[in-house]
């Protein structure tokens, strides 16, 4: 037969509740706890001062309670050799004499000749709490104080006194009501607790009056910072006329505002550079468009303009991956070359890409060092300005020239350089591009109008133009893109202002 098991009830808090309010008292906590500054300041001061004054407080009741006591005891021991004046125990038994003021030296005394009592107090009996405690004073063997409780917890005081005689001694007992005492000990105590409390009060107030004051500082320059950073403001704290902490704090915003001016610059810079970078490719995408839906196409037209489209979009996208890797990763200060490419395909195919007039033509030059610059100046001298073939690639027998770059990377660095030279030469667009002891040099000349010579100390300055009326829709952030990318391997791009007739850009990059 199966028996049913009753069911055993806990009897108390199951212990998985344990843990979950031992939380709930920390989270109660720390709501209590100021949440600023100045609050947490005024509070540990506040504990700290609270802390002194129970600490000063008992030792000084303390100290006051055993003043007190010494005083009782005291008047004791007065009071008691008062009442030896007068025991008789020059002979075989103790007397005591009768004076003028018997009654007054009587009152609270016990008189006892070696164990046995001769004279009480008239009110108190044998059994009594006060004769029991002056008949154990008595039996000790040296004289002794004690308190005791009588009369409904009255607090009394007892100390004995020996009489040594010749032949007999004795032994006097008084007795003192400490109620007096223990009234001025309790109103020092009521005093004391009363001017703590109000010590603490005020060491609260002044504390938040002079904490409040002394972050008053710290305050506004917080509320600077947060506007001059808003803005970019040129304005710093700087550390004149400021104490030690405020100059180091100064000092440390000033950098913060400083880098968040370089991320903000850093960050328009780059907006503005995407924008122009990606303008003309978008631009072809748009002509594109514009013609294929001009009027009906066949098959091969379309497949022609979707692979043009396809093209510009996968241009975009290197474009976009380019600059942001470059602004992600902020390699100023690479040690090794990003990969390596051979720079003369990367040459033909910009310079095919680029919307060069029929009257211009572009020549690739390529060679060790010295060969390019003649055979330049061979082509130079041969040359007629006629309308030919957009791009003449000259070959020579060099090895490959690899740079030390990554493929997208040279053709963003190359491509607002060509698209400058094409767009202002007359007749000719010359690329030479040689390899120099641990680099490789590309110069790229155009015989058309150069820079001029006022504008040359804005030449690489993002956003300037040399003449924003000559029909070019640039933005001015080709030339300061490519020159930031080239320094970021390691490389140059540079202007030769003694260069003429037309402009000269060399572009210098780590061999590869």
């Amino acid at each position: 037969m199966n028996r049913a098991v009753p069911a055993v009830r806990a009897s108390g808090p199951s212990r998985a509740s344990r843990p979950s309010r031992a939380f709930s008292a920390v989270r109660a906590f720390r709501r209590l706890v100021p949440r600023t500054l100045r609050g947490r300041l005024a509070l540990v001061a506040l504990t700290t001062a609270a802390l002194l004054m129970t600490i000063l407080t008992v030792v000084f009741n303390a100290v006051m309670d055993r003043h007190l006591q010494h005083q009782a005891d005291g008047e004791l021991r007065s009071r008691a050799a008062a009442v030896a004046t007068t025991i008789d125990t020059s002979g075989p038994r103790v007397r005591v004499l009768e004076t003028v003021n018997d009654r007054l030296l009587d009152a609270n005394v016990w008189i006892y000749a070696g164990n046995r009592l001769l004279e009480k107090p008239p009110g108190a009996t044998p059994d009594s709490t006060l004769t029991q405690a002056a008949d154990r004073l008595t039996a000790q063997p040296k004289p002794a104080c004690t308190t005791v409780h009588a009369h409904g917890h009255q607090p009394v005081r007892l100390c004995s006194h020996a009489v040594d005689g010749r032949r007999a001694t004795a032994t006097v007992v008084t007795a003192l009501d400490l109620t007096p005492y223990r009234s001025s000990a309790d109103t020092l105590l009521l005093g004391s607790l009363i001017l703590d409390g109000v010590m603490l009060g005020c060491t609260y107030v002044l504390t938040r009056l002079s904490v409040g004051r002394a972050l008053r500082p710290v305050r506004t320059m917080t509320d600077q910072a947060t506007q001059w950073s808003a803005v970019g403001s040129d304005e710093r704290f700087g550390t004149d006329d400021r104490p030690v902490e405020l100059a180091r704090l100064g000092a440390s915003m000033d950098e913060l505002l400083d880098r968040i001016r370089t991320v903000l610059r850093h960050e328009q810079q780059l907006t503005g550079e995407l924008s122009h970078e990606l303008r003309t490719p978008l631009t072809r995408i748009v002509m594109e468009l514009d013609w294929w839906r001009a009027r009906p196409r066949t098959d091969v037209e379309t497949r022609a303009s979707q692979e043009v489209i396809a093209e510009a979009a996968q241009s975009m996208r290197t474009i976009c991956d380019t600059l942001l890797n470059d602004a992600r990763d902020n390699a100023l200060n690479r040690e090794t070359a990003p990969g390596t490419t051979d720079v003369l395909p990367v040459l033909d195919r910009l310079l095919q890409h680029l919307d060069t007039p029929v009257q211009v033509k572009t020549v690739v030059e390529a060679g060790e060092a010295g060969e390019a610059g003649e055979a330049g100046e061979a082509g130079q001298a041969g040359e007629a300005v006629e309308a030919v073939e957009a791009v003449e690639a000259v070959e020579t027998a060099a090895p490959v020239l690899e740079a030390g770059v990554a493929p997208a990377l040279l053709e963003r660095i190359l491509s607002p350089l060509l698209a400058n030279a094409v767009r202002y030469a007359r007749s000719r667009v010359t690329v030479s591009a040689r390899r120099m002891p641990g680099a490789v040099r590309i110069d790229i000349v155009d015989d058309g109008p150069g820079v001029p010579d006022a504008f040359v100390g804005e030449l690489f300055q993002p956003g300037r133009r040399a003449d924003s009326g000559d029909g070019h829709d640039g933005a001015g952030l080709g030339l300061p893109l490519a020159r930031r990318l080239a320094r970021t391997v390691g490389g140059e791009v540079s202007y030769d202002p003694g260069h003429s007739p037309g402009a000269r850009f060399t572009v210098s990059l780590p061999a590869g």
